[in-house]
């Protein structure tokens, strides 16, 4: 049996996990920049097997709106390539020798209103994340509570602690957010 002090040890734990990987989410989302994290999730055959861009090349940023790819195997620059253009990221790689240029196509006012929409709904699952850890925190004071192993004023006092922590994760959500749409609206 956990108690009070161990249950929101855990809930700010999970908080903060479910924060990085939204921020980890957002690195995924397309802005007029260039990042090199936007290959992270494209996948390259090699000798029969999936592997992530980074295990088979070099991925740096070669100006604000290029990210350049280099190879460490002669024969791999096709097959790089090839994985980038069929990924559903909408980029169109050009070979340079042994350098892959993979510029970043300019965006139309449309696709940023939808990048916009996809940030925002990213935001909404994170905060829905937040909030179940919520509920779920507060069930286990409850229980202690039940199980007379807490008192109903600790429960108070705890379910005030765990709201502070939950307000505190969703408001930085909502800054990733804003911070986000501000990145895919600068032209």
């Amino acid at each position: 049996m956990s108690t009070i002090v161990e249950i929101k040890k855990t809930l700010e734990g999970k908080m903060d996990q479910s924060i990085e990987s939204f921020k980890n989410n957002l690195t995924r989302i397309r802005t007029g920049r260039a990042n090199p994290a936007l290959l992270d999730t494209v996948q390259v055959d090699y000798y029969g097997s999936q592997v992530p861009i980074s295990q088979v090349a070099n991925v740096a940023l070669l100006d604000a709106r290029t990210i350049g790819v280099t190879p460490w195997e002669k024969g791999m620059g096709a097959k790089i390539e090839k994985a980038i253009r069929e990924s559903d990221l909408g980029l169109n790689p050009a070979s340079m020798g042994e350098l892959i240029r993979v510029p970043m196509p300019a965006m139309s006012e449309e696709r940023r209103k939808e990048m916009t929409k996809l940030v925002r709904n990213e935001g909404e699952n994170a905060k829905v994340a937040v909030r179940n850890l919520r509920r779920d925190g507060n069930e286990q004071v409850k229980k202690l509570v039940k199980d007379k192993l807490a008192s109903e004023d600790d429960q108070k006092r705890a379910e005030a602690d765990i709201q502070k922590v939950t307000d505190k994760h969703i408001a930085s959500i909502d800054t990733l957010v804003s911070a986000k749409e501000q990145e895919i609206l600068a032209v």
